[in-house]
C-alpha cells in the first residue's frame, strides 16, 4: 500500500494508544499521519461478512429517563449501562538499547467486550509496537477491577482494529450498532481511558460532525474510509474505545484526533467499516485481501470543473505501483476509476467497499477514463 498527499491539510492527525502522565507508561513517538477530506491511499479490504452479534447486551435497555427535578439523565444512565463493557488495556514490551540492556516499555488504549466468549475490539496500535510488531504481554482490567491477560485473537493493519480475547466468566457485551443510519448532528458519547487517569474511563459528549471522512497515514500504511467525525473530546488513551449513540449502541472505534491548526476533530472507525474485520480476524486470526496498488484522489464536480476532467465522480489515480496489479493491467497516472467489476465508483469509499469482496488472484474489469475516452481492462489482484 501506499500514501498519497492532499493540499487540503486540517493538521495534523495522532493515533491516541499511548499515555504519557503514568511513571509506568513510556511516551511513544507518534506516526504523523494525514487526514484528507477528499483524496488519499485505499487499500484492498477484506470481505463483507456481517460482524457476530453479541450476546446479552449491557446496553440494549438503555433510554432517556427524567430525575426528580425533570432533567434529562439520559447520558448517566448510558454510562451507568456501559461501563461494564469498558476495558483498560495495557500492552508492555521490552526493547533493547544502545548498550544492549533490556528496557521495558508500555502503552495504554481502551476496548469494549463484543460477546460472552471474551473478544474484546480496540485499535491494532493500541497492542502493537512502534515497528508494528505485537506486543509481547497484554493486560485487560474490567470494570469491577479484575486483571486478565488477554491474547490477540487477530489484528488488521490496514483498518488499525485488533480483537483480542480473555478467560473470564460474566461479562457484559456492548451491542454493535449500525453506523450506517447516523445523521450529521447526531449526538454520540465517547469512553475510554484518557491519560490513562485514575478513577476510572474519562466520558466525553459531543456530536457527529461529518461522516464519510477518510483516514490515512503514510508509515505504516493505514487506510480507513468512511470515518465518523466527532467533536466529541479525544485524549491519548481514549484509542480502542466506544464511540456510542443515545441507543447506548457501539457505532465507532474511537482511533484518531486531529492536532495543530484544528479543533474539535476526533475520528472514529465506523462500525459498518470494522465489523467484517472484526469477523474476519475471530474467524480466521487475520484478513486476506486483494491489492490493487495504486494511491488516489478522489474526484468531487469542483475538482473535476477546475481541471475539466470528462467525469465529475469516480477515484482518479495519483500514482502507481511499478510492476503491480495496476501496472500490468495498463492503468496510468491520472486516469479515473468509474466502475470496479459490478460495483459503480462515485467515491474512495465505494472503491474500497468493492475490493473488500475480492481476493488476491481474482480478476476483476475495471471501467475508467483516460483523458476523454472510457475504456475497460482486467486487473488481476495482488
Amino acid at each position: 500500500m501506499y500514501s498519497a498527499r492532499n493540499n487540503h491539510i486540517l493538521g495534523t492527525l495522532e493515533f491516541n494508544e499511548r499515555s504519557s502522565v503514568s511513571v509506568f507508561h513510556k511516551t511513544y513517538a507518534v506516526p504523523a499521519v494525514i487526514f484528507l477530506v477528499a483524496a488519499g491511499l485505499l487499500s484492498a479490504c477484506g470481505d463483507d461478512n456481517a460482524a457476530p452479534a453479541p450476546s446479552t447486551s449491557a446496553t440494549s435497555s438503555a433510554r432517556a429517563t427524567t430525575s426528580s427535578d425533570g432533567t434529562s439523565s439520559a447520558t448517566a444512565e448510558l454510562v451507568k449501562l456501559l461501563r461494564p463493557s469498558v476495558v483498560h488495556i495495557k500492552s508492555e514490551t521490552a526493547t533493547l538499547d544502545v548498550f544492549g540492556q533490556l528496557v521495558p516499555s508500555a502503552g495504554v488504549g481502551t476496548g469494549f467486550i463484543i460477546d460472552d466468549k471474551g473478544h474484546i475490539v480496540t485499535n491494532n496500535h493500541v497492542v502493537s509496537t512502534d515497528s508494528g510488531d505485537a506486543a509481547q504481554d497484554i493486560t485487560v482490567t474490567l470494570d469491577d477491577g479484575s486483571e486478565h491477560t488477554a491474547k490477540i485473537a487477530g489484528r488488521d493493519q490496514p483498518t488499525d482494529v485488533a480483537v483480542l480475547q480473555i478467560d473470564s466468566g460474566n461479562l457484559k457485551p456492548a451491542t454493535l450498532g449500525d453506523s450506517s443510519k447516523l445523521q450529521v448532528g447526531d449526538d454520540v458519547i465517547a469512553i475510554g481511558n484518557a491519560l490513562d487517569l485514575p478513577g476510572g474511563p474519562t466520558v466525553t459528549k459531543g456530536v457527529v460532525s461529518a461522516l464519510g471522512r477518510l483516514i490515512q497515514e503514510s508509515n505504516p500504511d493505514v487506510s480507513i474510509p468512511n470515518a465518523i467525525q466527532t467533536d466529541a473530546a479525544i485524549n491519548p488513551g481514549n484509542s480502542g474505545g466506544p464511540l456510542v449513540d443515545l441507543n447506548g449502541e457501539v457505532v465507532g472505534i474511537t482511533t484518531a484526533v486531529i492536532r495543530g491548526n484544528a479543533e474539535g476533530i476526533g475520528l472514529a472507525i465506523s462500525m459498518e467499516t470494522a465489523q467484517p474485520i472484526v469477523k474476519e480476524l475471530i474467524d480466521k486470526g487475520r484478513v486476506q485481501r486483494g491489492f490493487l496498488g495504486v494511491t488516489i484522489q478522489e474526484i468531487t464536480p469542483s475538482l473535476a470543473e477546475q481541471f475539466n476532467l470528462s467525469v465529475d465522480h469516480g477515484v482518479g489515480i495519483r500514482s502507481v505501483q511499478p510492476g503491480g496489479p495496476a501496472d500490468k493491467a495498463g492503468l496510468k497516472q491520472g486516469d479515473i476509476i468509474v466502475k470496479l467489476g459490478d460495483k459503480d465508483i462515485r467515491a474512495s469509499g465505494d472503491l474500497f467497499a468493492a475490493l473488500t469482496e475480492h481476493r488476491g488472484g481474482d480478476i476483476v474489469d475495471v471501467q475508467y477514463f483516460h483523458g476523454g475516452d472510457q475504456r475497460s481492462t482486467q486487473v488481476t489482484l495482488g
